[in-house]
């Protein structure tokens, strides 16, 4: 959804040889397994990953915390918790064509070479959205067929870019309003819906291997929104419109969140209508101060939402908006919340990592081998708690 405030525009730019050789007597000993952290879960529970988002270094929101990077960088790419990413803003339309024209490539470029090295699925992030624009943007008197060039001429660049990288993109984002109506952003006062369609069959013919997605906030509960979205993957589908899924961004409060119930009615809607759905910006923010209390609560939001994610087959993955709390968008959009993340500015971990932990192994679909005792039992699916 919302990501880095708009002063981030200051900060604009900034085959394994392990064994080669080597002879056997007897039978390879197998791979090291997985460490058993999110993403491995996950994929028990039979999703194709678990995810955080990241920036670059100098895009990170609060300075002094050089120190931390190591670390951060350590549980990002190399610890096993994560086996997708994003990039948070680094191909954004601000950061990848800040002037008219002239692309920029350096700050996506970071993220999208540390996830091929370390192995990660890369979700590329957003193509057409109504924020983080370009200032030029706003400075041009737009007609229907220089808009219609602008969009076609900045997805042709930046999807070409990374053509062979990206596994999905956010091709538009958030063009919808909460009642359901079209946001009267830039692209649509000037074509209407037509910059939608433009869009995708642009992305399409552009990025033919990648799945793209529709992306939006407050899609996790049934609500109009949901039902807008909804209609907009029937119309894309029936005039022959390639659409692969849904992103829900998942942007949530401890203290005000839907139930377990309402996320699987709102992904199974999207699941019915064949596309794929992922969680793909997941935060759940407190009211400050942080308290035992609110810890608890946000610990059952980030467990119901991922429970019910595991639940429905199309759901394939889970993407934090960064897993680390000083690395949070939130504190700098909402004022008096934060600590939205799963780790703590110390590298500690909130409860609600454990949270997600339970129910994705609530949720398994692949099994670990049993102990003896239970040796030969069927997994059972079962369902975290409702709230």
């Amino acid at each position: 959804m919302h990501l880095t405030p708009i002063l981030l525009a200051s900060l604009l730019p900034l085959a394994s040889a392990a064994g080669k050789g080597k002879s056997y007597t007897t039978e390879p000993e197998p791979p090291v397994p997985a460490k058993k952290g999110l993403d491995y879960y996950a994929k028990q529970a039979g999703m194709m990953y678990f995810g955080s988002a990241t920036d670059s270094p100098g895009q990170r929101e609060r300075a002094g915390l050089e120190a931390a990077y190591s670390k951060y960088d350590e549980i990002m790419w190399k610890s096993g918790e994560f086996g997708s990413t994003t990039p948070t803003n680094g191909m954004k339309w601000l950061f990848t064509e800040a002037e008219q024209g002239v692309f920029n490539y350096t700050e996506g470029e970071i993220v999208s070479k540390n996830a091929k090295k370390a192995g990660q699925i890369l979700r590329c992030h957003a193509l057409v959205w109504h924020s983080q624009l370009g200032l030029w943007v706003r400075n041009v008197t737009w007609t229907p067929e220089t808009m219609r060039i602008a969009i076609v001429d900045h997805i042709e660049k930046v999807a070409g870019h990374w053509k062979d990288e990206c596994y999905a993109w956010d091709v538009v984002n958030e063009a919808f309003e909460e009642d359901g109506t079209y946001r009267k952003s830039i692209f649509y006062e000037t074509l209407g819906p037509e910059y939608i369609e433009l869009a995708f069959k642009t992305a399409a013919r552009v990025a033919p291997k990648a799945k793209l997605y529709y992306n939006d906030y407050n899609l996790e509960w049934p609500n109009k929104k949901t039902e807008a979205t909804q209609k907009l993957v029937k119309d894309l589908r029936a005039k022959g419109i390639k659409i692969d899924g849904v992103g829900l961004q998942a942007h949530m409060m401890a203290e005000d969140h839907p139930t377990l119930d309402q996320h699987i009615a709102a992904i199974q809607g999207f699941a019915d209508l064949k596309v794929d759905v992922a969680l793909t910006e997941l935060d759940v923010r407190l009211t400050l101060p942080v308290t035992e209390a609110n810890l608890a609560q946000q610990k059952v939001v980030y467990a119901n939402v991922v429970g019910a994610c595991a639940q429905v087959k199309s759901c394939i993955g889970v993407t934090l908006w960064d897993f680390y709390d000083p690395f949070s968008w939130v504190p700098y959009v909402f004022s008096g919340e934060g600590a939205a993340g799963l780790w703590f500015e110390d590298f500690t971990t909130h409860p609600a990592y454990d949270g997600i932990i339970d129910a994705l192994k609530n949720n398994t679909k692949t099994p670990e081998k049993p102990e003896a005792k239970g040796k030969g039992k069927k997994a059972r699916r079962s369902r975290p708690l409702v709230v």
